[in-house]
Parts: structure tokens; sequence; C-alpha cells
């Protein structure tokens, strides 16, 4: 897990708490940090799987935002479990980061490959998520702390993918076509928001690096 808790994503308070719970309950058990991303990545696959294969099948997109739900969860939790059990290594920063990358990708690729879905919009939005990653990291290997601005973090991200999976299996398309024109679904729009937000939040933590990087010039 990560060698530096302050690289790790400030926790909602509305998990704060079953958050804290769990933990103990993993670190008293024995569960490892590391399992804990594996098990990330396994729902992640479920989610791409269900999303892949839905159509606008309720049930499927439904269980689809489960699994994203899952995987939230999981992200948080193995960071949380490291510092509780003391298991924090620069080792496990590469457990950490490489799964989540993985689990995005998945994702966003099984929602690219369901039948109302553009699948440039889905490609577009799994890239678009790399590339969020990518800059919090290149900041942390010139030195600065990692940046969590911008509207489009993974939690959001999920939030899009799961709200346009909702629309789809309750609502359905024909709605959303006959205002903005035929081969507009709920999922793309959601890609493409995703790839919005992701070019903001690219910005705001570019402009922090620098930022920071201008006013720490001997660290």
């Amino acid at each position: 897990m990560p060698a530096d808790p302050a690289n790790r994503r400030p926790i909602a308070q509305v998990f704060r708490a079953t958050a804290h719970r769990a933990t103990r309950w993993c670190t008293r058990v024995g569960i490892q940090p590391n399992w804990i991303s594996y098990a990330s990545m396994a729902a992640s696959s479920i989610a791409a799987v269900a999303f892949a294969c839905s159509g606008t099948h309720l049930g499927m997109l439904l269980l689809g935002c489960v699994a994203c739900v899952v995987r939230l969860w999981c992200n948080m939790l193995d960071g949380m479990v490291a510092i509780e059990g003391g298991t924090i290594s620069r080792q496990g920063e590469i457990v950490n980061e490489l799964p989540d990358r993985i689990s995005d990708v998945l994702i966003f690729v099984g929602v690219a490959l369901n039948s109302t879905c553009s699948i440039h919009a889905g490609y577009a939005s799994a890239i678009a998520a790399l590339l969020v990653a990518y800059v919090g990291i290149i900041g942390q290997t010139v030195g600065t702390p990692r940046q969590f601005g911008g509207w489009m973090s993974k939690p959001w991200r999920m939030v899009v993918v799961m709200l346009a999976a909702l629309l789809t299996g309750i609502v359905g398309n024909e709605v959303l076509i006959s205002v903005v024109g035929q081969g507009v679904s709920w999922l793309t729009l959601g890609c493409w928001v995703v790839v919005a937000g992701a070019v903001q939040t690219v910005v705001v933590r570019l402009r922090r690096i620098m930022q920071w990087l201008a006013e720490n010039p001997d660290r």
C-alpha cells in the first residue's frame, strides 16, 4: 500500500464511521491490504462484463453499479488497512496503483461495449481516466504532494457511470434521443461528461503542481 499516508485520498465523511469499523475488522482477522486491492479489480471485472452485456436490461445495469460501489469501497479500504496494520511499503504503492488503473480501463471499456453506447465515447473516457491518474503520478515524481482536485476524480467518474447506467435501465434512451438527437444514449452522454470533467481535472492538478514547484524551488 502507499508508502506515504499523505498520498491517500481524503475519506468522505459519509463513509468514515463504517470504514473505520471495516478497517478494524480486516486487521483483526488478518486480511491483507493487497487482497483488498485485488478484490477491487475483481469487482471492476464484474462491472465491465455487466455493462458490456446489459444493453438496457435493468438487472444487469444494477449489477454493474453495485460492482462499481464495491470497487470504490475496496479502493478506500486497502490503504486504511495498510495504515492500521502497519504494512505500508513502497512495493505496496505498485499494488495499490496498478489494479486501480486496470479497474478504470475495465469499467469504461465495458461501458464502451454496451450496445447503447458510442464505442468512441467509452474508449475516450477510459483514456481520460488514465490521464487524470497519470498527472497525479507526475506530480509525485517531481516531489509534490499527490493532487486530488478537480471535478472528475475517481469517485465522481463512478458516480457519472452509475447514474448513466441507472437512467438507461429505468428511463430508457428514448427520452434523451428525442431531446438531443438520434444516436445519443445516457451512457454515451455520461462518457462525454467524464471526458470533459477529466480535462478540467487535469488542468486543475497541473496548475497546482506547477504552483507548488514555483513556491518550493529547493525541495
